[in-house]
């Protein structure tokens, strides 16, 4: 492989969601050997063979399944992982009344326990060899409050959190960690809520392109070794789409 990221072994959860399918394609383009988390198994599998990847069908929220990631993987490559990049995510809208702690445990499972229990997984050995990168795919619902996103704010307020913490205990460490923070993304997360049609929320027309994620991952991974990208804030720029 050829690219700026040949040779860099990456695991990246959320595959199949709309933004994962974007990092996917668009580090596979630059060279990286992509190893794809998803819960949904016959859509990994194809999206993973279109991009000559590898396929681990799981639910991070599964502490069995995440327990045994490092044997599948180590098993395939040998070694940790190069680049963790926390993807998956739960999302609804529910104002706190009407947020149930089902709702409320779910979202703080997959948005933010899943990327604790998976850096905890391997950090210890990019800390042992002094290299290694975590993208923690934030949400501006992370540094903003919205009503309706009791869970959700909850959540990413946390991982953002989680985020600064590393940011701290790793910076003198060959360890580099990026937040990237997107408004709302035009995926088919938002099915569900036909966001055309309601006033609390963005048209689909002033939401982010699942793409503009995808290049901010790749512009944090490709700086030098002495460059670390902490904090990536994406907003829509509706200039050009008016009607």
């Amino acid at each position: 492989m050829s690219g700026e990221l040949a040779g860099r072994r990456v695991v990246l959860t959320g595959a199949t969601g709309g933004v994962g399918r974007a990092v996917a394609s668009r580090l596979a383009e630059s060279g990286a050997e992509i190893l794809m988390i998803g819960r949904r198994k016959a859509p990994l599998v194809e999206l993973a063979g279109a991009l000559r990847a590898q396929a681990i069908a799981g639910d991070v929220t599964d502490s069995e399944f995440v327990a045994n990631l490092p044997r599948h993987i180590e098993a395939r490559w040998g070694t940790a992982p190069d680049i963790l990049i926390n993807n998956a995510g739960a999302f609804t809208l529910a104002s706190f009344g009407e947020t149930d702690s089902e709702t409320f445990e779910r979202l703080l499972a997959v948005n933010l326990r899943a990327p604790f229990e998976l850096i905890r997984l391997w950090l210890p050995a990019m800390l042992a060899r002094d290299s290694g990168h975590i993208v923690n795919i934030g949400s501006v619902a992370g540094r903003r409050a919205f009503p309706g996103n009791a869970a959700y704010c909850a959540s990413k307020y946390g991982l953002r959190g989680l985020h600064e913490v590393l940011v701290e205990e790793l910076r003198a460490s060959g360890v580099r960690v990026t937040w990237i923070e997107p408004s709302a993304i035009d995926t088919p997360l938002w099915d569900e809520f036909d966001p055309d049609r309601r006033a609390d929320v963005p048209s689909r027309g002033e939401m982010l392109e699942p793409g503009a994620v995808a290049e901010a991952v790749l512009f944090a991974l490709v700086q030098p070794r002495g460059v670390s990208v902490e904090e990536v804030s994406l907003r829509a720029n509706l200039v050009g789409r008016r009607s």
